[in-house]
């Protein structure tokens, strides 16, 4: 068995929309079926009893030991505790090959339960060891690390519940709600309108105490201390007992309360002074209180309880402790409720204090306090009293709050109860906590657990606001890149600012930001983080999906403007029409309930994709009769087409009518292909939402020149002669340019032409037949995309596919774009039209626009 070739598909992607790891498992003949394995079946059992069932029978001729690795990967993870439920094996057209797909919920532990699930599988097969129990275990410590911790976590589901979409910007917990410039950020509890200024003002204690004293918000008094001695003054000033904490500490660490003498203020400065500058404070008597602010509201209260155990009499305190974090609620991280207790150095210190040692057995009853804070990272304890929480206890929570500049914000209350205000009980605020841990508010150790993560997103988005921007996704066989073009252009004319990935580069709001093929969803990715995004256009081309899935999770439009013959079929295991298809439509299927799909009705196989649509459909097609548009069209449902020398959209009763005239791209309707192209574009606009006065503007402004659509039928004069521009690289874009071609008047016809080697040779030949048929003279040209082939073979089956052409008479081989172009451009005369598909799209109409200025009158 040889897995290799593993990708992370992060978005919806061609199995399903879950993320998945995806290999690809090459078996030998003996490893295809689980008959010819004897002995195998039981020894992976034995090795990992929760394997899970494995067909029988009939079947369990057909399972192989990539069917095995797909069972052990998603079993593995399950039990490290990650929510995984899809897994898929499908053969190949290679003989032993499968495609192997497991989901995962964090990629790094998808990769890991892969491999060691293949070890899994070859120890069965070699009759070795094999430790499931560390592999679970290292898959689970892996999770932990990974993934998002509670607080984060909470927010970012409560905002998946609303349907916002979220991306982790890092691997912390650093993460973008929202797309473009309707995006947030989050970086755990703290939300992105919440300043550097505010945070800083959160962790120096002592400015905090000030303001929020001069807010008249209760907070104990006291002041830093540079030295022990000053310490001891201050003590002494303001009334022993005393605390003694770090000014800029966090999570309880460096603090020491309720101080009565000076050798234990001096221990405890000696361990506060080891984190910052020391702040004495005058001890409030009482319990340990945290509420949250939200916004301008309290959300939620808890009781915070120092690690303790309670004597029994018999078993000792270390003893105490073992029993305690036997609790399956406690752990090591925050997998868990609750934090196991910590025995040890600061632990034994807090006994001592209580005249107490580890081995002492302490009487029934009695508490034994291990730790002075009560954060839960140290095993302390949380109890809900929400619902317990004084009217004006939480006004001077939410005071505090905002006083400081905090948008969730934590505050410290120590009083003996949250029923009364705490001027009634000499209670104050202790402190205040930017990006605060919010698990003790979800999970308490005891009573019911609030939604706080749902009260951050509603502070950040309003009710019904999903911060999303529309999407547009474009594939197909050809026409992709002037549709996606022509899209942004109706964007844009109705004020929007667009951002638009294709084959050409990545664009945001007219300028370019990147080069070269950005079709994929890496470059819609980057899109989507931009914050002066308002709308977004992405070619979606069958290489991307197949790496990595989608760049999103889910589009406002998706259009698919043809499928015809296909196009790098053979490729990736894509080797017909119909695969092709079931690739293409994954666009269609991540389409947004109250969205559409764009679907090319005179294409059967496009059509089809209708039945996948989770939105609405919008055919389009020249011809109003086609059946499929005449059904749709009789139920009332929304159809573009082509009617005497207008373009209509119609839905029911209503039509718009765009006379061709007007849509210079189509040169007054002559131009078939770029009639459908702009079909496509009138219906993704009116999907989107776009109104028809925009639609107008923006096609009578959109002219297929090499600065709107370079290399997408770009029309030029040279000395009387038209010369147009192309990157038709397929026979059914051959097809549609011959047919385009012959509308044009022309007295000859010369074509330059290369071919792309990862094409099959049938669809290289192919072209230079459908060719043959329409022009006199060819020019074939060997260019650098060869990939793979050797020294002359395209060329030669372009050639091939000249024998007995009906119309060509002479036949040029170049080497070298521009040598062709040249000789192309030399032998034109007034009257002539020469049709150049390029290679080089870039390169090669800036030496065409070039040429064509120089040979301008005046020039």
């Amino acid at each position: 068995m040889d897995v290799s070739r593993i990708r992370a598909l992060r978005g919806p992607n061609l199995w399903s929309r879950h993320t998945a790891v995806e290999a690809i498992v090459s078996c030998e003949p003996a490893e295809r079926s689980l008959v010819h394995l004897p002995g195998f079946e039981a020894r992976l059992r034995a090795l990992f009893p929760a394997i899970g069932p494995v067909p029988v029978g009939a079947q369990r001729a057909d399972v192989s030991l990539a069917h095995v690795l797909e069972a052990a990967t998603l079993a593995l993870q399950a039990q490290a505790g990650c929510p995984v439920t899809f897994s898929r094996t499908s053969v190949t057209v290679e003989d032993g090959t499968y495609q192997v797909v497991v989901e995962y919920t964090e990629e790094d532990v998808g990769r890991l339960a892969l491999r060691h699930a293949e070890a899994l599988v070859r120890a069965a097969l070699n009759g070795s060891e094999f430790d499931v129990a560390a592999a679970i275990a290292e898959l689970r410590d892996l999770d932990e690390d990974v993934r998002l911790g509670p607080s984060t976590g909470s927010i970012v589901n409560a905002a998946l519940a609303r349907g916002i979409p979220i991306r982790r910007l890092t691997q912390g917990s650093l993460v973008q709600l929202g797309w473009g410039s309707r995006q947030r950020r989050i970086q755990a509890a703290e939300v992105d309108t919440t300043s550097a200024v505010s945070e800083s003002i959160a962790q120096d204690k002592d400015l905090t105490k000030k303001l929020l004293h001069a807010a008249g918000v209760p907070v104990p008094i006291g002041r830093p201390a540079a030295t022990p001695d000053e310490a001891w003054a201050v003590a002494e000033e303001i009334g022993l007992p005393v605390v003694l904490k770090p000014q800029d500490g966090n999570q309880g660490k460096g603090v020491t309360v309720n101080i009565a003498d000076r050798a234990q203020l001096d221990r405890a400065f000696a361990t506060a002074a080891e984190i910052g500058e020391v702040l004495v404070e005058k001890y409030l008597p009482g319990s340990d209180f945290r509420l949250l602010v939200v916004g301008d509201r309290l959300v939620a209260a808890a009781r915070r309880d120092p690690p303790h155990v309670i004597g029994d009499g018999e078993h000792t305190v270390r003893e105490l402790v073992e029993i305690v974090n036997a609790d399956p609620r406690r752990g090591t991280g925050h997998a868990t409720s609750l934090t196991k207790i910590r025995f040890d150095d600061i632990a034994i210190a807090r006994l001592a204090l209580q005249d107490l040692l580890p081995e002492s057995v302490p009487e029934k009853g009695r508490r034994v306090i291990l730790r002075n804070n009560a954060n839960l990272s140290t095993g302390g304890t949380a109890t809900d009293v929400t619902d317990d929480v004084h009217p004006e206890v939480a006004a001077r929570a939410v005071a505090a709050a905002q006083m400081v500049g905090l948008h969730v914000c934590g505050v410290d209350v120590v009083c003996e109860s949250v029923l009364r205000p705490l001027e009634e009980q000499d209670g104050g605020i202790v402190e205040v906590n930017a990006a605060p841990g919010l698990r003790m508010h979800l999970s308490p150790s005891y009573g019911k657990g609030r939604a706080v993560g749902e009260a951050v997103i509603d502070s950040m988005y309003a009710h019904g606001d999903d911060g999303r921007i529309p999407v547009v996704a474009v594939t197909g066989t050809n026409g992709k890149t002037t549709t996606a073009r022509l899209i942004t252009h109706l964007f844009a004319s109705s004020g929007l600012r667009v951002g638009m990935t294709n084959t050409d580069g990545v664009y945001v709001n007219g300028r370019q930001i990147d080069s070269g093929d950005c079709s994929g969803p890496r470059s819609a990715r980057n899109v989507l983080m931009h914050p002066d995004v308002d709308a977004a256009v992405f070619e979606t081309a069958r290489g991307g999906v197949l790496r990595e899935g989608l760049g999103f999770d889910r589009c406002q439009v998706a259009v698919v403007t043809n499928i015809g013959a296909g196009d790098h079929l053979g490729l990736n295991y894509i080797t017909t029409v119909e695969d092709l298809a079931v690739l293409k439509r994954v666009i269609v299927q991540n389409v947004a309930a109250t969205g559409y799909a764009v679907l090319n009705a005179a294409d059967p196989i496009v059509a089809g994709m209708a039945s996948v649509c989770p939105g609405q459909v919008i055919f389009f097609a020249a011809d109003r009769q086609h059946p499929v548009m005449a059904t749709h069209r009789a139920q009332g449902r929304r159809c573009v087409y082509v009617e005497g020398d207008h373009l209509v959209a119609a839905e029911g009763a209503r039509r718009e009518l765009l006379p061709l005239r007007e849509i210079p791209i189509t040169r007054g309707g002559l131009i078939g292909f770029q009639v459908e192209n702009v079909m496509a574009a009138v219906a993704a606009g009116w999907g989107a939402g776009l109104d028809w006065d925009s639609i107008r503007r923006g096609l009578a402004s959109f002219a297929s020149d090499s600065d709107n659509a370079p290399g997408r039928f770009n029309v030029m004069d040279y000395r009387g002669a038209t010369v147009i521009a192309d990157y038709g690289h397929n026979p059914d874009a051959m097809r549609a340019l011959v047919s385009a071609v012959d509308a044009l008047p022309a007295q000859r016809r010369s074509v330059v032409i290369s071919g792309a080697g990862d094409r099959r040779d049938q669809d290289i030949r192919e072209q230079t037949q459908i060719l043959g048929a329409a022009f006199d003279d060819v020019i074939l040209y060997q260019d650098a995309c060869q990939r793979g082939r050797a020294d002359g073979e395209v060329v030669a089956l372009l050639r091939e596919g000249l024998q007995g052409a009906a119309r060509t008479r002479q036949i040029d081989e170049i080497r070298g774009e521009f040598v062709a172009i040249d000789l192309a451009l030399e032998r034109l005369q007034s009257g002539d039209l020469c049709l150049i598909l390029v290679d080089q799209v870039e390169e090669a109409l800036a030496y065409l626009a070039q040429r064509v200025r120089g040979a301008a009158p005046g020039a």
